[in-house]
């Protein structure tokens, strides 16, 4: 108490100084705090499903005589004939996206809205993963058909506050007009999970459901997510021995007939959200890489904050010399001494964590804003980082009182009355130290902020092969809006603003989910190369500026031709200026009957149709201008008075299809959609290091 009294009365005594190192250390603390809960949340994601340790996502890796592709998905068939083959597995589910229907069109009385991410989810979903349930039950929520579980700010949008188990609302979307019961409102306050859905249907729900349930493709169609929980005592290692036989049993002959080696192996499901590598992820991915590096940050941010408490307290040592003298002379030991030192520090620091936790709770809407994050303030109601926070408090108390502790107490008492102290220990060495580490540390965070500014722009304005900066996308999703989709088409030709407009049942910077293996003249299965592909007319190419090497554009009834990239020329070893006539194969039986061909008719450049992240891989176009699954119109313009152009065309829509909202996107957003990550984690660190670097600076 006599030591609290002392260190409280001479910090009240020196109040200017107390508030210079109390505002260091809280401004410190709040970052370092903050970047410790943002880490925490990613690292937490997943950790909250029961038996969370025992379930795993099943991955597959295919490998091609030139390519390997990793992927976070498997082939439908798999997870339920583990389930059933190996007496280690519990329990077996699988969620499907819903491909190239990027939204779905919900109906209840007058509402009508679109909303994204929905899945279609095994009965046996819940037995795997831990939702909170605010209305219905867990175990019967995906037990009927046509039953749809909304989560909470999807069933306050269509219903508000009331209970919605029991009402039916209608979903309409690519794969039909089809009521729904809800029989369940979840959401995420046990926790989050790498899943970023909003709308669960059960796979017993007919269309893609049912197609789901009836595959039997082994070696293809690797799009479910698979996941399984293993009884406790599984030796994983041992189980994935297994798996190869397991595959190979019932995958063999389509295998052969894909020409392409196959593996699956398992991953925790903790890991999934902080590891990166996988194609088609069920979510956004932070690397594990990025999270240590803030960690550092945070770690960097407090120990600066200690070290300009260290300066201060090192730079006032003549005027608190004589009190060290005097109470030297009435008795008092080193020990004595460094202990009211380490005292005062420890008050300082447990003043600093007060005040940086209310600061940090008045702050937290602005900096979620910054990290378009959600973060609570209630997650420091958490036992680990109640221990974390008094951990920092003594961490930062020792680390910033150390030094001017035992400097302050080595004093002499016959030197300090003679005012010869300050040659008695020098500080000022080690002060200067101390600021050329904290100089050189803020220059080295500049030069990791210059270098991650650099990556980013060049993420941003590489040239990806095709013309971002004109085109507007408008997208059909269902049935009945498709149908109008040629006289949409005609009728926005007939705007002067309008160059070209297009149909495709894709467009570049969005996942391309179709794929086959196909081989050259003269080849086989064997050497069969992984081309993915999309379909659309024949003003794709113009409407997105890409650049023919050779060969001619689509035409009416080239029902057999394609246009390929360079990387599938180069992979099958022709030549671009011959290429086009050329004959290319895919066999899926072993008669000659099974074999189906198609006609190069032109070469494309290379371009990034995927983002920068996924490697550019072998490439074509199918022409099927009927195709019902065109439902992206491209519009080309050349105008730059957007409102008047989209008004325009918003009367035509409205014509059209009165009854559905009015949407578009601009294809250079959707571009730097696939981006959205590291804009996000640059941000945070600038912010960060700029904090850190003027902490650096507040006492040099």
């Amino acid at each position: 108490m006599i030591l609290l009294n002392s260190g409280i009365r001479n910090l009240w005594k020196n109040k200017t100084y107390s508030a210079i190192n109390i505002t260091g250390l809280v401004v410190g603390t709040v970052c370092c705090l903050y970047l410790l809960l943002y880490v925490g949340e990613h690292y937490s994601f997943d950790t909250h499903h029961e038996d969370n340790e025992n379930i795993y996502r099943i991955n597959t890796t295919l490998k091609s005589s030139d390519n390997t592709a990793i992927l976070a998905s498997a082939s439908p068939p798999i997870a339920p004939a583990l389930d059933k083959d190996f007496a280690e597995v519990v329990q077996s589910t699988r969620v499907v996206n819903t491909f190239n229907v990027k939204k779905h069109l919900l109906l209840y009385e007058e509402k009508s809205f679109y909303e994204e991410k929905m899945h279609y989810v095994d009965s046996t979903f819940f037995e795997i993963f831990s939702y909170h349930f605010v209305y219905g039950d867990s175990e019967t929520a995906l037990k009927e058909p046509n039953s749809v579980v909304l989560f909470e700010s999807i069933s306050q949008k269509i219903f508000g506050t009331e209970n919605p188990v029991g009402k039916t609302i209608i979903i309409d979307n690519s794969y039909g007009k089809s009521p729904f019961k809800v029989t369940g409102v979840v959401n995420e306050s046990l926790g989050k999970s790498h899943l970023q859905t909003n709308i669960l249907l059960t796979m017993n729900s007919g269309g893609l459901g049912e197609y789901v349930m009836g595959n039997d493709a082994w070696a293809g169609n690797n799009f479910a997510y698979s996941y399984i929980k293993l009884h406790p005592e599984t030796d994983v290692t041992q189980f994935e021995k297994k798996l190869p036989d397991f595959l190979n049993l019932y995958g063999h002959q389509q295998l052969k007939d894909f020409g392409f080696n196959k593996t699956i192996h398992l991953q925790s499901i903790s890991s999934i959200h902080n590891t990166v590598g996988f194609e088609n992820e069920a979510g956004k991915i932070v690397s594990s890489s990025f999270l240590k590096f803030l960690l550092i940050i945070a770690g960097l941010i407090q120990l600066i904050a200690c070290i300009n408490f260290m300066n201060l307290s090192t730079a006032r040592a003549s005027m608190r010399a004589k009190e060290v003298g005097v109470r030297k002379v009435i008795g008092a030991g080193k020990f004595d001494l460094i202990r009211q030192f380490l005292g005062e520090s420890m008050i300082i620091s447990f003043v600093s964590i007060i005040l940086a936790l209310f600061i940090l709770y008045l702050a937290m809407p602005l900096l979620n804003q910054l990290t378009q994050s959600e973060l609570s303030f209630s997650l420091l109601k958490d036992i680990n980082y109640l221990t974390a926070i008094a951990g920092l408090t003594i961490i930062t108390g020792l680390i910033a009182g150390s030094y001017p502790a035992f400097y302050l107490s080595a004093f002499q008492v016959v030197k300090v009355f003679k005012g010869e102290f300050n040659n008695f220990i020098s500080a000022t060495g080690v002060r200067k130290s101390l600021v050329v580490f904290q100089f050189v540390f803020s220059i080295s965070l500049i030069t990791g902020i210059i270098i991650i500014k650099s990556q980013l722009n060049f993420l941003q304005n590489k040239d990806l092969g095709f013309e971002t900066d004109q085109q507007l996308i408008f997208t059909f999703h269902t049935d009945d809006t498709k149908a109008v989709i040629p006289a949409f088409i005609e009728e926005l030709k007939q705007l002067p603003e309008v160059s070209v407009v297009s149909r495709a049942n894709n467009y570049p910077s969005q996942f391309v989910f179709n794929d086959m293996s196909l081989y050259p003249p003269g080849g086989n299965m064997a050497q069969a190369i992984g081309i993915q592909f999309m379909v659309a007319d024949e003003h794709f190419i113009d409407a997105n500026g890409i650049e023919l090497l050779s060969g001619r554009n689509f035409r009416l009834h080239d029902s057999t031709g394609v246009l390929v990239n360079e990387s599938v020329i180069k992979k099958m070893g022709l030549n671009t200026e011959t290429a086009p006539g050329t004959r290319i194969y895919s066999q899926r039986g072993s008669t000659e009957e099974d074999i189906i061909f198609y006609e190069i008719l032109g070469v494309m450049k290379d371009f990034n149709y995927n983002s920068l992240h996924v490697e550019l891989n072998p490439f074509m176009m199918q022409y099927d201008p009927q195709n019902p699954s065109l439902a992206n119109v491209i519009v080309r313009t050349e105008s730059e008075d957007y409102a008047s152009l989209l008004a325009k065309i918003e009367k035509i829509w409205n014509a059209k299809v009165p009854s559905t909202p009015f949407e578009y996107v601009f294809l250079e957003d959707e571009v730097q959609k696939q981006y959205e990550t590291e804009s996000t984690l640059s941000g945070i660190i600038n912010a960060f290091t700029m904090i850190a670097i003027l902490i650096s600076a507040w006492v040099c």
